[in-house]
């Protein structure tokens, strides 16, 4: 119910979007990202300011790869520690979306890319989320042309980077 009555809200009382920040730390920075620990597999990075990327699977480990290879790519993070979170409604209350990287394309776009092997409703809603997080922030200015993707299955991220790189 609550579901229904805030997007019935939003589509209806709304004038304009505006992004709320972190008072603390409003545009934050990989250059600010601090060191952990880890036992699972990594490696060093050279297009991420990020010295290393921590691989929570094969395919978040292909990604990576392609993010070093490609041209398209000018720098690339993968969001692991960088508390860049957009904020959804699931069944009542208030979630965090922790999409998986954030790319910078040679063509000035900022693509944030989910790697996501199965869809349900609750990854829609997420979806959506983001969808007005991206209108929201590339209609505020300021901060470049944002885009976003899912990638359903591995074969398909080259296509879908080059997509947005065009």
């Amino acid at each position: 119910m609550v579901g229904h009555v805030n997007r019935f809200v939003r589509l209806h009382n709304t004038e304009k979007l505006e992004a709320v920040f972190d008072e603390l730390q409003p545009i934050g920075s990989t250059s600010r990202m601090r060191s952990w620990l880890t036992t699972k597999p990594c490696r060093a990075t050279v297009r991420s300011q990020i010295s290393h990327v921590v691989y929570d699977s094969t395919w978040e480990k292909a990604v990576a790869d392609l993010c070093e290879k490609m041209p398209q790519v000018v720098a690339w993070a993968k969001n692991d520690h960088l508390d860049f979170v957009i904020r959804y409604l699931w069944r009542g209350s208030s979630r965090n979306f922790v999409p998986d990287y954030l790319i910078r394309l040679d063509n000035g776009k900022t693509l944030v890319l989910e790697v996501k092997g199965v869809d349900d409703e609750r990854n829609r809603i997420k979806r959506a989320a983001m969808a007005v997080w991206i209108k929201t922030i590339n209609e505020q200015g300021g901060f470049g042309q944002w885009c976003f993707d899912v990638v359903f299955e591995p074969s398909r991220t080259r296509d879908v980077l080059l997509e947005h790189a065009s």
